[in-house]
């Protein structure tokens, strides 16, 4: 259900609210908050909430540190976890300074902005988000560990699959957070887990990817567990992927997929410093379902964009190179833009990769590209894209690739 201003302010009188969380996240997609009374609320909505901004990577310094969180009603949620009396509430927030002048560095704003962009031209983006987790054991500390807290393989059942039950709480917490999980299951790795997403708009799937990884966290934690996200944990082990489910129509209901498909496989290797941010990003790439080159083709999973086997209004393309420490409302913005530039030009798909590129001979590996196989490589790429410099703002660029 969607808010307004005054919905939320009687809602929290009525349902014993005590506290209310503003979340917003940093230009990595660290997700952060801060919490008001009931009582602040009127000043939330109508002037923003002030906070120090200058221990927040990219977000200032001792000098320019005030920045103001402007609450959005519409994504009002409970927190489910939390006491049922003196309840706790959360709402993501825009970011702007004091002046009123837009936060550059706000990325959900930047979502906000591809999403207007791109129904000004006439097409509406669909996303769906896969994201992989390890459940690992915590130590007599309660410190997290590397211990995995199963060996089940891929969709495994119990009693080998002991992650069975924290999916089930992790998606009845989510179903009451007003979110639908699509499906899930036990992945590769030992004490790996999949949980995907039913698609919707842009800025609902970035939402939902925030509030799923705190609600994977919060889960793990309160059985004492740790939820690890990182691109590849474990060594010689399957590494976690952000798979993107994406799908485009213009307003006359035409299908422009294959079109967005040639527009990504353009742009992808300017995007990858901010689809896989990290070092240990490209230790993942080129083993066990992770791509390496820039190619496509249809249920084939050794391919960096493959089409599953779906139909109608579940057509859709999946991009397997993103993982889950990539920023969702930069990497859904990206791919938005590269989506209209490949309609724009009316790009057309290069033959597809019909083959299993793990396995394939280097004679035809030498006929593709390949992603950028390094932080550094792909901050290069970056840097010389005048896609990126047209769609990032320099700051957030500059914190990127440093």
């Amino acid at each position: 259900m969607k808010y307004s201003n005054q919905e939320v302010i009687q809602y929290v009188e009525e349902e014993d609210v005590k506290f209310i969380r503003l979340a917003f996240c940093d230009v990595f997609g660290k997700q952060k908050n801060i919490s008001i009374m009931p009582e602040e609320l009127p000043r939330a909505f109508s002037h923003g909430i002030a906070f120090d901004a200058s221990a927040i990577t990219g977000f200032g310094d001792e000098s320019h540190s005030d920045l103001l969180l402007h609450p959005d009603p519409e994504t009002l949620m409970p927190l489910p976890w939390r006491p049922e009396h003196g309840r706790v509430v959360r709402m993501f927030c825009s970011i702007s300074y004091p002046d009123g002048t837009p936060f550059e560095c706000d990325s959900r704003r930047l979502l906000i902005q591809a999403m207007r962009d791109a129904e000004a031209a006439g097409y509406h983006f669909s996303f769906g988000a896969e994201q992989e987790f390890y459940l690992f054991k915590l130590n007599e500390n309660g410190e997290p560990t590397t211990e995995p807290y199963d060996t089940a393989g891929y969709m495994d059942i119990a009693p080998e699959d002991k992650g069975e039950n924290i999916r089930r709480e992790i998606c009845l917490t989510l179903e009451q957070m007003g979110i639908r999980p699509e499906s899930s299951h036990h992945e590769e790795g030992p004490g790996q887990n999949e949980i995907d997403f039913r698609y919707s708009d842009a800025l609902t799937a970035a939402d939902n990817v925030m509030t799923f990884q705190t609600v994977v966290r919060t889960t793990a934690h309160r059985n004492g567990l740790h939820a690890d996200f990182r691109p590849k944990p474990l060594s010689g082990k399957p590494g976690n992927g952000f798979h993107i489910n994406m799908s485009v129509k213009a307003a006359d209901g035409s299908d422009y997929l294959n079109e967005m498909i040639a527009g990504v496989l353009a742009k992808v290797s300017d995007m990858t410093a901010f689809l896989n941010p990290t070092e240990d990003s490209y230790k993942r790439f080129g083993s066990n379902k992770a791509p390496a080159y820039i190619s496509w083709s249809s249920e084939n999973r050794s391919q960096l964009v493959r089409i599953p086997a779906a139909v109608g209004e579940y057509r859709r393309a999946e991009l397997r190179s993103p993982d889950p420490t990539a920023n969702p409302y930069l990497a859904f913005t990206l791919m938005i833009y590269a989506g209209l530039y490949g309609i724009e030009h009316q790009l057309v798909l290069p033959e597809a990769a019909d083959f299993n590129l793990y396995k394939a001979a280097p004679e035809i590996l030498a006929g593709y590209e390949r992603l950028p196989q390094d932080l550094a490589s792909a901050c290069e790429a970056a840097g010389k894209s005048e896609f990126i410099k047209e769609h990032i703002p320099g700051k957030i660029l500059s914190i990127y690739c440093k």
